[in-house]
Protein backbone atom coordinates (compact mmCIF):
# COMPACT_ATOMS: atom_id res chain seq x y z
CA UNK A 1 0.00 0.00 0.00
CA UNK A 2 1.20 3.09 -1.34
CA UNK A 3 1.00 6.42 1.11
CA UNK A 4 -0.46 7.65 -1.73
CA UNK A 5 -3.18 4.62 -1.30
CA UNK A 6 -3.83 5.28 2.00
CA UNK A 7 -4.23 9.05 1.69
CA UNK A 8 -6.93 8.75 -0.85
CA UNK A 9 -8.12 5.60 1.78
CA UNK A 10 -8.51 8.41 4.65
CA UNK A 11 -10.13 11.51 2.39
CA UNK A 12 -12.90 8.89 1.41
CA UNK A 13 -13.30 7.93 5.15
CA UNK A 14 -13.44 11.66 5.98
CA UNK A 15 -15.97 12.51 3.60
CA UNK A 16 -18.20 9.54 4.44
CA UNK A 17 -17.91 10.45 8.06
CA UNK A 18 -18.98 14.56 7.22
CA UNK A 19 -22.02 12.47 5.32
CA UNK A 20 -23.32 11.09 8.28
CA UNK A 21 -22.80 14.14 10.20
CA UNK A 22 -24.69 16.05 7.39
CA UNK A 23 -27.55 13.20 7.43
CA UNK A 24 -27.72 13.61 10.98
CA UNK A 25 -28.30 17.57 10.86
CA UNK A 26 -31.36 17.10 8.66
CA UNK A 27 -33.19 14.42 10.59
CA UNK A 28 -32.68 16.91 13.58
CA UNK A 29 -34.28 19.54 11.15
CA UNK A 30 -37.67 17.35 10.74
CA UNK A 31 -37.98 17.65 14.85
CA UNK A 32 -41.73 18.66 15.94
CA UNK A 33 -42.69 18.05 11.86
CA UNK A 34 -42.52 14.12 12.19
CA UNK A 35 -42.09 11.63 14.80
CA UNK A 36 -38.45 10.04 15.03
CA UNK A 37 -39.98 6.90 14.69
CA UNK A 38 -41.39 7.22 11.10
CA UNK A 39 -38.90 9.26 9.80
CA UNK A 40 -36.55 6.18 10.37
CA UNK A 41 -39.01 3.76 8.66
CA UNK A 42 -39.21 6.34 5.55
CA UNK A 43 -35.51 6.72 5.92
CA UNK A 44 -34.79 2.83 5.87
CA UNK A 45 -37.48 2.29 3.31
CA UNK A 46 -35.97 4.56 0.66
CA UNK A 47 -32.86 2.92 1.15
CA UNK A 48 -33.86 -0.41 0.79
CA UNK A 49 -35.06 0.21 -2.39
CA UNK A 50 -31.60 1.76 -3.60
CA UNK A 51 -30.43 -1.28 -2.41
CA UNK A 52 -32.13 -3.35 -3.98
CA UNK A 53 -31.41 -1.60 -7.35
CA UNK A 54 -28.08 -1.28 -6.85
CA UNK A 55 -27.16 -5.27 -6.28
CA UNK A 56 -29.47 -6.04 -9.30
CA UNK A 57 -27.38 -4.45 -11.08
CA UNK A 58 -23.80 -5.38 -9.29
CA UNK A 59 -24.64 -8.99 -8.73
CA UNK A 60 -27.90 -9.89 -10.60
CA UNK A 61 -30.32 -12.76 -9.21
CA UNK A 62 -27.33 -13.79 -7.42
CA UNK A 63 -26.38 -11.61 -4.78
CA UNK A 64 -30.60 -11.73 -3.92
CA UNK A 65 -29.67 -14.75 -1.08
CA UNK A 66 -30.41 -14.56 2.76
CA UNK A 67 -27.01 -16.73 4.60
CA UNK A 68 -27.68 -17.07 8.40
CA UNK A 69 -31.34 -15.74 8.10
CA UNK A 70 -31.27 -15.24 11.68
CA UNK A 71 -28.06 -13.74 12.01
CA UNK A 72 -29.51 -10.82 9.68
CA UNK A 73 -32.81 -10.51 11.32
CA UNK A 74 -30.68 -9.99 14.18
CA UNK A 75 -28.63 -7.43 12.28
CA UNK A 76 -32.08 -5.74 10.93
CA UNK A 77 -33.23 -5.51 15.19
CA UNK A 78 -30.27 -4.18 16.00
CA UNK A 79 -29.75 -1.53 13.15
CA UNK A 80 -33.30 -0.20 14.07
CA UNK A 81 -32.69 0.07 17.57
CA UNK A 82 -29.60 2.19 17.33
CA UNK A 83 -31.66 4.54 14.35
CA UNK A 84 -34.35 5.15 16.64
CA UNK A 85 -32.47 5.70 20.01
CA UNK A 86 -30.19 8.26 17.81
CA UNK A 87 -33.42 9.77 15.66
CA UNK A 88 -35.32 10.15 19.09
CA UNK A 89 -32.18 11.76 20.51
CA UNK A 90 -31.20 14.50 18.31
CA UNK A 91 -34.62 15.20 18.38
CA UNK A 92 -34.80 16.43 21.99
CA UNK A 93 -31.31 17.35 22.75
CA UNK A 94 -27.96 19.08 20.88
CA UNK A 95 -27.08 17.09 18.04
CA UNK A 96 -23.39 16.90 19.89
CA UNK A 97 -24.39 14.95 22.60
CA UNK A 98 -26.10 12.61 21.09
CA UNK A 99 -23.37 11.88 18.91
CA UNK A 100 -20.52 11.66 21.54
CA UNK A 101 -22.82 9.16 23.61
CA UNK A 102 -23.03 6.79 20.61
CA UNK A 103 -19.36 6.99 19.93
CA UNK A 104 -19.24 4.85 22.92
CA UNK A 105 -20.20 1.65 20.68
CA UNK A 106 -16.74 0.09 20.50
CA UNK A 107 -16.37 0.43 24.22
CA UNK A 108 -20.08 -1.56 24.66
CA UNK A 109 -18.70 -4.39 21.55
CA UNK A 110 -15.56 -4.83 23.68
CA UNK A 111 -17.88 -6.12 26.59
CA UNK A 112 -19.99 -7.50 24.27
CA UNK A 113 -17.45 -9.43 22.56
CA UNK A 114 -15.76 -11.08 25.41
CA UNK A 115 -19.16 -12.08 26.94
CA UNK A 116 -20.64 -14.04 24.19
CA UNK A 117 -17.49 -14.23 21.40
CA UNK A 118 -15.50 -15.35 24.40
CA UNK A 119 -12.67 -12.84 23.07
CA UNK A 120 -10.23 -11.33 25.35
CA UNK A 121 -9.70 -7.63 25.54
CA UNK A 122 -6.25 -6.46 25.74
CA UNK A 123 -6.28 -5.10 29.64
CA UNK A 124 -5.67 -1.21 28.49
CA UNK A 125 -9.24 -1.81 27.40
CA UNK A 126 -10.89 -2.12 30.80
CA UNK A 127 -9.27 1.48 31.37
CA UNK A 128 -10.73 2.87 27.99
CA UNK A 129 -14.07 1.29 28.85
CA UNK A 130 -14.35 3.11 32.24
CA UNK A 131 -13.41 6.45 31.24
CA UNK A 132 -15.91 6.29 28.11
CA UNK A 133 -18.54 6.35 30.84
CA UNK A 134 -16.71 8.73 32.79
CA UNK A 135 -17.74 11.11 29.60
CA UNK A 136 -21.37 10.04 28.96
CA UNK A 137 -22.09 10.70 32.79
CA UNK A 138 -20.31 14.07 32.35
CA UNK A 139 -22.76 14.62 29.16
CA UNK A 140 -25.28 12.94 30.36
CA UNK A 141 -25.62 14.59 34.25
CA UNK A 142 -27.29 18.17 32.86
CA UNK A 143 -29.18 16.27 30.04
CA UNK A 144 -31.10 14.18 32.43
CA UNK A 145 -31.99 17.12 34.58
CA UNK A 146 -33.25 19.23 31.64
CA UNK A 147 -34.74 15.71 29.77
CA UNK A 148 -35.33 12.89 32.39
CA UNK A 149 -35.51 9.42 31.00
CA UNK A 150 -35.49 10.61 27.70
CA UNK A 151 -31.24 11.68 27.96
CA UNK A 152 -30.79 7.90 27.72
CA UNK A 153 -31.61 7.37 23.92
CA UNK A 154 -28.12 7.87 22.41
CA UNK A 155 -27.58 5.19 25.08
CA UNK A 156 -30.02 3.03 23.69
CA UNK A 157 -28.51 3.84 20.02
CA UNK A 158 -25.21 3.22 21.13
CA UNK A 159 -26.09 -0.19 22.54
CA UNK A 160 -27.62 -1.03 19.02
CA UNK A 161 -24.59 -0.67 17.64
CA UNK A 162 -22.41 -2.73 19.47
CA UNK A 163 -25.48 -5.72 18.86
CA UNK A 164 -24.96 -4.87 15.15
CA UNK A 165 -21.25 -5.29 15.58
CA UNK A 166 -21.07 -8.31 17.12
CA UNK A 167 -23.37 -9.93 14.45
CA UNK A 168 -21.47 -8.22 11.53
CA UNK A 169 -18.60 -10.64 12.57
CA UNK A 170 -20.53 -13.90 12.66
CA UNK A 171 -22.50 -12.33 9.10
CA UNK A 172 -18.84 -11.02 7.69
CA UNK A 173 -17.91 -13.21 4.37
CA UNK A 174 -20.91 -14.99 3.94
CA UNK A 175 -22.08 -12.61 1.05
CA UNK A 176 -20.65 -9.45 -0.70
CA UNK A 177 -20.61 -6.40 1.00
CA UNK A 178 -23.26 -4.69 -0.78
CA UNK A 179 -25.50 -7.54 -0.19
CA UNK A 180 -25.01 -7.15 3.55
CA UNK A 181 -26.02 -3.89 3.59
CA UNK A 182 -29.36 -4.88 1.58
CA UNK A 183 -29.92 -7.53 4.17
CA UNK A 184 -29.51 -5.17 7.28
CA UNK A 185 -31.78 -2.00 5.55
CA UNK A 186 -34.14 -5.00 4.45
CA UNK A 187 -34.84 -6.95 7.82
CA UNK A 188 -34.61 -3.10 9.71
CA UNK A 189 -37.06 -1.70 7.69
CA UNK A 190 -40.13 -3.98 8.64
CA UNK A 191 -39.14 -4.06 12.39
CA UNK A 192 -38.85 -0.24 12.40
CA UNK A 193 -42.31 0.31 10.42
CA UNK A 194 -43.96 -1.75 13.47
CA UNK A 195 -42.27 0.41 16.04
CA UNK A 196 -43.82 3.54 14.26
CA UNK A 197 -47.27 1.83 14.07
CA UNK A 198 -46.81 0.59 17.44
CA UNK A 199 -46.14 4.73 18.49
CA UNK A 200 -49.13 6.03 16.34
CA UNK A 201 -51.38 3.43 18.03
CA UNK A 202 -49.78 4.71 21.76
CA UNK A 203 -51.93 8.17 21.28
CA UNK A 204 -49.13 9.35 22.94
CA UNK A 205 -48.69 13.13 20.36
CA UNK A 206 -44.59 12.90 20.20
CA UNK A 207 -45.48 10.05 17.82
CA UNK A 208 -48.97 10.94 16.22
CA UNK A 209 -48.03 9.61 12.18
CA UNK A 210 -49.78 12.82 10.03
CA UNK A 211 -49.52 12.53 6.42
CA UNK A 212 -46.17 14.28 6.12
CA UNK A 213 -45.34 16.89 3.43
CA UNK A 214 -43.80 16.73 0.66
CA UNK A 215 -40.67 18.30 2.03
CA UNK A 216 -40.55 15.38 4.71
CA UNK A 217 -40.97 12.83 2.64
CA UNK A 218 -37.67 14.45 0.43
CA UNK A 219 -35.47 15.15 3.46
CA UNK A 220 -36.24 11.60 4.44
CA UNK A 221 -35.00 10.52 1.45
CA UNK A 222 -31.59 12.51 1.02
CA UNK A 223 -31.01 11.19 4.56
CA UNK A 224 -31.30 7.63 2.95
CA UNK A 225 -29.05 8.66 -0.11
CA UNK A 226 -26.33 10.31 2.36
CA UNK A 227 -26.17 7.58 4.72
CA UNK A 228 -25.35 4.83 1.84
CA UNK A 229 -23.16 6.70 0.35
CA UNK A 230 -21.29 7.26 3.85
CA UNK A 231 -21.00 3.82 4.21
CA UNK A 232 -20.14 2.72 0.51
CA UNK A 233 -17.00 5.80 1.04
CA UNK A 234 -16.34 4.50 4.07
CA UNK A 235 -16.08 0.66 2.73
CA UNK A 236 -13.78 1.90 -0.23
CA UNK A 237 -11.25 3.78 2.14
CA UNK A 238 -10.80 0.20 3.75
CA UNK A 239 -9.67 -0.58 0.24
CA UNK A 240 -7.81 1.41 -0.21
CA UNK A 241 -5.78 1.72 3.14
CA UNK A 242 -6.30 -0.54 6.36
CA UNK A 243 -8.94 -0.75 8.69
CA UNK A 244 -6.85 0.31 11.65
CA UNK A 245 -6.01 3.44 9.90
CA UNK A 246 -8.96 4.28 8.52
CA UNK A 247 -10.91 4.06 12.44
CA UNK A 248 -9.49 6.58 14.18
CA UNK A 249 -11.16 9.15 11.05
CA UNK A 250 -14.59 8.61 12.39
CA UNK A 251 -14.16 11.17 15.06
CA UNK A 252 -14.22 13.44 12.27
CA UNK A 253 -18.17 12.74 12.38
CA UNK A 254 -18.19 13.96 16.44
CA UNK A 255 -16.16 17.56 15.01
CA UNK A 256 -18.64 18.26 12.18
CA UNK A 257 -21.76 17.67 14.51
CA UNK A 258 -20.25 20.14 16.88
CA UNK A 259 -19.97 22.60 13.99
CA UNK A 260 -23.55 22.18 12.54
CA UNK A 261 -25.28 21.96 16.16
CA UNK A 262 -23.42 25.49 16.72
CA UNK A 263 -24.15 27.28 13.00
CA UNK A 264 -27.22 25.70 12.20
CA UNK A 265 -29.54 25.21 15.82
CA UNK A 266 -27.23 27.85 17.70
CA UNK A 267 -26.45 24.41 20.23
CA UNK A 268 -23.21 26.07 21.09
CA UNK A 269 -21.46 23.13 23.23
CA UNK A 270 -21.20 23.36 27.01
CA UNK A 271 -18.12 22.60 29.27
CA UNK A 272 -20.29 19.23 30.11
CA UNK A 273 -20.09 18.57 26.38
CA UNK A 274 -16.86 19.28 25.15
CA UNK A 275 -15.04 17.59 28.14
CA UNK A 276 -17.38 14.21 27.97
CA UNK A 277 -17.06 14.47 24.00
CA UNK A 278 -13.06 14.40 24.83
CA UNK A 279 -13.05 11.47 27.51
CA UNK A 280 -14.59 9.52 25.18
CA UNK A 281 -12.49 10.74 22.05
CA UNK A 282 -9.47 9.73 24.06
CA UNK A 283 -10.90 6.21 25.35
CA UNK A 284 -11.84 5.35 21.79
CA UNK A 285 -8.21 6.02 20.65
CA UNK A 286 -6.70 4.39 23.46
CA UNK A 287 -8.41 1.33 22.83
CA UNK A 288 -7.97 1.35 19.09
CA UNK A 289 -4.37 1.64 19.72
CA UNK A 290 -4.66 -1.38 22.42
CA UNK A 291 -6.44 -3.68 20.36
CA UNK A 292 -4.25 -3.09 17.25
CA UNK A 293 -1.23 -4.52 19.32
CA UNK A 294 -2.91 -7.87 20.29
CA UNK A 295 -2.45 -10.13 17.53
CA UNK A 296 -5.02 -11.30 15.49
CA UNK A 297 -7.81 -8.35 17.27
CA UNK A 298 -7.11 -5.64 14.27
CA UNK A 299 -10.06 -3.63 13.46
CA UNK A 300 -12.14 -5.53 10.91
CA UNK A 301 -13.53 -3.53 7.95
CA UNK A 302 -17.13 -4.17 8.58
CA UNK A 303 -16.29 -2.01 12.11
CA UNK A 304 -14.38 0.91 10.33
CA UNK A 305 -17.24 3.53 11.05
CA UNK A 306 -17.84 2.39 14.60
CA UNK A 307 -14.34 2.73 16.20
Amino acid sequence: MTMGEAGRGILLAVAGFVLLSVGDAIVKTMAGEWPGTAIAALRYGFGTLGLVVAVALVHGRAGFVCPRPLVQAGRGIAVAVATIGFFLSVHRMPLADATAITFTSPMLTVILSTLFLKERPPTAAIGAIALAFVGVLVILQPEVTRLGAAALWPCCSAAGMATLMILNRRAAGSAPALVLQLLVAGAATPVLLGFAALGAASGADAFAMPVPRLDVVLRCAVVAVTATTAHMLIFMATERASAAIVAPTTYVQLLVALSIGAVAFGDLPTLATLGGAALIVTAGLWLWSARRSVPGNRVRPEEADAV
